[in-house]
């Protein structure tokens, strides 16, 4: 599944030479999951993330090549969560290697599927006293995160492990690299853009799949075709299939 990689090497780009710190994922330090989502009243929180008129933005890409995401990985640009003082602008950006998630009879709708419930995992991570608002209309992310988590030692890390331990319990997920923004200066408005591209592809993908349309001139996703390596020819590949 290469559909993604253009995206993600753009991600990399903007990150390049920037003052990221990493951490390797250990499955024993990821922060505690409460299990379900926890209301952090307004009362009770130290900041948010991504509030307050911040900007904000995630998004999850997929890729089977081991260049582009190496292994299960945390990254950090910006204060860490102990350090932040009052709201702050905020990204988090989920960079997946899948192994072989196409169907062995050419059915493009089981790596659709595999890729939708890649997607899905940031629904059901719940770090304890870390409230997520996601936003799938706009790419947005929102956290408010408690004064007790912060007592407790949450951080970046921590919940970045609570992620990956997540998204590692899909068998089609190999490595995680898990991207954390709070950085005054970051690219908040073009990683927004980039994760409009990275749901448009997957809508485009959803659109090929259901075979249609046939005439990209009327066909209002013929920019991502256009611009994404291999979309066309898995459209044309589709059709010709459908039509033999």
């Amino acid at each position: 599944m290469e559909l993604y990689n253009e995206l993600i090497r753009e991600t990399e780009g903007l990150l390049r030479g920037r003052p990221l710190r990493s951490w390797d994922y250990e499955a024993s330090r990821a922060w505690p999951d409460a299990g379900a989502s926890e209301l952090v009243l307004g009362r009770d929180a130290a900041f948010e993330l991504g509030g307050g008129g911040q900007p904000a933005a995630q998004f999850t890409a997929v890729t089977t090549s081991p260049s582009l995401v190496e292994r299960d990985q945390v990254l950090l640009w910006g204060p860490d969560l102990p350090q932040l003082r009052g709201d702050s602008p905020y990204a988090r950006i989920a960079l997946l290697r899948v192994g072989d998630i196409e169907s062995d009879d050419g059915d493009d709708t089981v790596a659709y599927n595999a890729i939708k419930d890649m997607e899905f995992v940031k629904y059901h991570v719940f770090p304890r006293g870390y409230m997520l608002r996601i936003s799938t209309e706009n790419n947005r992310e929102q956290v408010r995160v408690s004064r007790q988590a912060i007592r407790e030692g949450v951080s970046f890390y921590r919940v970045g492990c609570d992620f990956i331990r997540r998204y590692r319990e899909n068998p089609h997920v190999l490595a995680v690299k898990l991207i954390f923004l709070t950085a005054p200066d970051g690219p908040y408005g073009a990683l927004a853009d980039l994760g409009r591209r990275s749901t448009e592809i997957t809508r485009t993908l959803c659109t090929i799949l259901d075979g249609l349309p046939m005439d990209c001139s009327a066909c209002h996703l013929k920019p991502i075709c256009d611009e994404v390596e291999g979309m066309r020819e898995l459209h044309f590949g589709k059709n010709s299939g459908a039509r033999g």
